[in-house]
């Protein structure tokens, strides 16, 4: 029962569609039911998803839209086309990062595809976020003329504590590049926030952090320090890398891990990290999280990452004490593929399908979304103690027909209130007027059974179990 008196992260399901509503599903992790539910739907390609300082999600959708996304309602808020944005084939807006200062520096950085006298190329832009109006402006070019092709142009972008700026680029179908040292392709770069060169870049008045690589389109940081990127492969071995500086990841040379005598050889000689996860067939590895909250304790220290052609979610136990990782197991493998991940303080998962991408083969996933991934019994300590010390009263309790609600305080503002039964699905609504504290719920038709009530606006919110005969 505790279950659904402590439900909480349920304000998407409050104020979404009754069709969004009654697409949610759920899968077990041991023993913890994470529920799965559509946050926004009829996006395109939604190739990267980061959670903002703002407690909004903010979204790079591949067309050239740039977006700050309600987690709680899914209103999705445009705030710019970027207009040299050329999407052709794998190319267009692709990466996003939030300036780790944003408050006082409130600068985005984006990289994506344009198209130079007729050549198509990529390049990293910051712009500069205005909150008043909530408009990007003031472009700046950081890195730009970089070769590009329509497919093999990575790239994802990470900001570490240091304040320098990671970017992965894909070969550009140009695989020699990816060992050229003085090509940024097949590359992970590494920049001071203003453009410039970090001093202490493996190579010093290099752009290269790493090199060897094919087409990287996921990274992430682990909270140990210790930075994750998945690869793609050829036609086998896709990867999942840890990023070391200065290492070579062996393409085109080595495909996967240094196993045949010539990959061997040119491993012992190019100080070549092998990966630590290789799949083949294929799977079309893609966005890329390192997971470790109590929300779902069964994949903490996990690496999660999203696929594309194998149309799944990837879990990774990571090991406490060395580089290795454990047995791998798989979810979602309904929605189609998916590209784009980001998980909120609060331990929730947000994925980004990509099937208007022209390559889905899932008849029954055509359009884009974000899903949400999270454990709905799941409240922290913080929260509990609020709840324990102010309750909304529900009673009589067990109840049938009305039952009367009482919050601990009158509200200044209109206050929703919610009967959710046990999926999360939203079975009576009413409403608090403001000032005003106590009201009647009609449960009739409510089938028997144990539900969770509760009362929302803004930061305040109360959650009580009803019984109903």
């Amino acid at each position: 029962m505790k279950r659904f008196l402590y439900c909480t992260a349920l304000a998407a399901l409050l104020a979404g569609s009754s069709a969004a509503q009654a697409q949610t599903t759920t899968f077990t992790v041991g023993g913890t039911t994470v529920s799965v539910s559509p946050l926004v739907t009829n996006i395109s390609v939604p190739w990267e998803l980061v959670w903002g300082p703002d407690n909004f999600i903010w979204m790079t959708e591949r067309n050239g839209r740039i977006s700050r996304v309600n987690p709680d309602t899914g209103e999705v808020l445009p705030l710019l086309n970027v207009p040299d944005v050329t999407q052709v084939g794998e190319s267009g807006l692709l990466g996003l990062a939030l300036h780790p200062d944003f408050a006082t520096s409130p600068y985005l950085y984006i990289v994506y595809n344009y198209t130079d006298s007729g050549v198509l190329k990529e390049k990293l832009v910051r712009y500069t976020y205005a909150a008043s109006t909530r408009t990007l402006s003031n472009p700046l070019v950081l890195m730009g003329n970089i070769t590009a092709t329509t497919t093999h142009s990575g790239s994802r972008l990470l900001i570490l504590p240091d304040r320098t700026l990671l970017m992965t680029t894909g070969d550009a179908q140009q695989r020699p590049e990816a060992q050229n040292a003085s090509s940024l392709n097949g590359k992970i770069l590494r920049l001071n926030l203003d453009g410039t060169v970090p001093s202490n870049n493996p190579t010093p008045g290099s752009l290269v952090y790493t090199l060897g690589h094919r087409n990287p389109q996921g990274l992430t940081r682990a909270s140990n320090g210790k930075i994750y990127s998945s690869e793609h492969g050829e036609n086998i071995e896709d990867e999942v890398n840890l990023i070391e500086a200065g290492r070579n990841y062996g393409w085109p040379s080595v495909e996967g891990v240094c196993n045949l005598p010539a990959e061997q050889t040119f491993c012992t000689a190019n100080n070549v990290r092998q990966p630590l996860r290789t799949w083949t067939p294929t799977i079309a590895t893609a966005g890329l999280i390192h997971y470790d909250h109590p929300a779902i304790p069964e994949w903490r220290n996990s690496l999660l990452m999203v696929n594309l052609k194998a149309s799944r979610l990837v879990q990774m136990p990571l090991s406490a004490t060395t580089d290795n990782i454990g047995t791998d197991n798989s979810y979602l493998t309904t929605f189609g593929r998916l590209r784009s991940i980001c998980m909120s303080p609060q331990g929730k998962i947000y994925i980004g399908t990509s099937n208007r991408d022209g390559r889905n083969q899932n008849p029954a996933a055509t359009d884009d979304r974000i899903l949400v991934l999270e454990n709905r019994s799941y409240l922290p300590a913080s929260a509990k103690a609020a709840t324990k010390a102010a309750k909304l009263s529900v009673w009589p309790n067990p109840a049938q027909g009305t039952v009367t609600l009482r919050l601990p305080t009158a509200s200044a503002a209109p206050m929703q209130a919610t009967v959710l039964d046990a999926l999360g699905r939203v079975a009576r609504t009413t409403q608090f007027a403001a000032g005003q504290a106590e009201l009647q719920l009609n449960i009739v038709g409510l089938a028997p059974g144990i539900y969770a009530v509760r009362a929302q606006s803004g930061a305040s919110s109360y959650t009580q179990q009803l019984v109903v005969r």
